[in-house]
């Protein structure tokens, strides 16, 4: 990598090229990606991207004028000091806050760019260009608060952000509450078996530990086969699954690990307490997040967790 202060005139102008078209690019994949769920932030960004096609034709422009018709490829990776970007493709899925930090992050390391760049140049013309490109990605936070407003209306506004909470709990909550649920309910009766035939925390513990994340494996494995999310728009499998799995362990080890005490019958005392709390969290947030009736979501859960639990207690006691 060179320093971006041993560039030439030649070299910093092929680099801002450069620039203008990855953001030129990037601008446009989040208009594509957003296109569907959020129509109104892609003609923003869509907007955007124009004006960075415009950057970039009089940056080019006065490359010809100076150096010809060749122009080097120089990228930011070629130069030290600039951010990592990873590609939209890669960082997918992304949600609309991500998005526009990202794209903030890219307007002010622009504006540092062409300031820094003007600086380092002896060349009037060049020096002139640079400067009022400072001067455009500066005002870009205005332009895009003007294209917020003529393209996200209030009526807008109102369907994305139904949308954004429509996906949040297609990828993230339900997911999630499936794996808390199985995690709660599933490892009752093989913890509780286990307790109360041995009588022992240790025992019980070890028992709970594999049950947890045997499930938590298991889980994962079933919702990221479940579908690919491109028909459903349940987003990535892999989020999917790495939610379902980690919610379905967190189930499990909530009643397992008062286990760690030595004393049995504490032990098996805040289990109990840690299983109630357990099915009224659920209860919870499916009243809060899937609209069920707080009553009517704790019913169905304390009666299925009651059932399995009580399994538990029969098998143990017949050991």
């Amino acid at each position: 990598m060179r320093n971006f202060s041993d560039l030439n005139e030649q070299e910093v102008l092929a680099l801002a090229i450069s620039l203008e078209e990855d953001d030129e690019l990037t601008y446009l994949n989040y208009a594509e990606y957003l296109k569907d769920t959020y129509p109104n932030t892609a003609e923003i960004f869509r907007s955007m991207s124009t004006e960075e096609t415009g950057h970039r034709h009089r940056l080019i422009e006065l490359y010809h004028k100076k150096f010809g018709d060749f122009i080097p490829l120089i990228q930011r990776t070629d130069v030290r000091g600039f951010m990592p970007r990873s590609s939209v493709w890669l960082g997918r899925p992304l949600g609309l806050e991500r998005i526009r930090e990202q794209v903030e992050a890219m307007e002010l390391e622009s504006l540092r760019f062409y300031r820094r760049a003007a600086r380092q140049t002896r060349d009037a013309s060049m020096r002139q260009l640079l400067d009022d490109l400072a001067a455009e990605e500066w005002q870009h936070e205005a332009r895009a608060e003007t294209l917020i407003n003529k393209y996200l209306t209030p009526e807008a506004r109102d369907e994305e952000g139904k949308t954004e909470r429509r996906l949040f709990l297609l990828q993230v909550v339900q997911p999630g509450l499936a794996g808390l649920m199985d995690g709660s309910v599933s490892t009752l009766a093989p913890i509780f078996a286990a307790a109360l035939a041995t009588h022992n925390s240790h025992d019980a513990l070890l028992v709970g530990l594999a049950a947890s994340l045997g499930a938590g494996i298991s889980m994962a494995f079933a919702e990221v086969a479940s579908d690919n999310g491109s028909l459903t728009g349940r987003g990535s499998p892999m989020l999917r699954g790495v939610v379902t799995g980690a919610m379905t362990t967190i189930g499990g080890l909530g009643h397992t690990l008062p286990f760690l005490i030595p004393s049995f019958h504490l032990a098996l005392t805040i289990a109990m307490v840690v299983v109630i709390v357990e099915l009224l969290v659920i209860a919870w947030i499916r009243n809060r997040y899937m609209d069920t009736p707080f009553l009517s979501a704790a019913f169905q859960v304390i009666v299925g967790g009651v059932l399995v639990f009580f399994t538990g207690i029969l098998i143990g006691s017949a050991g």
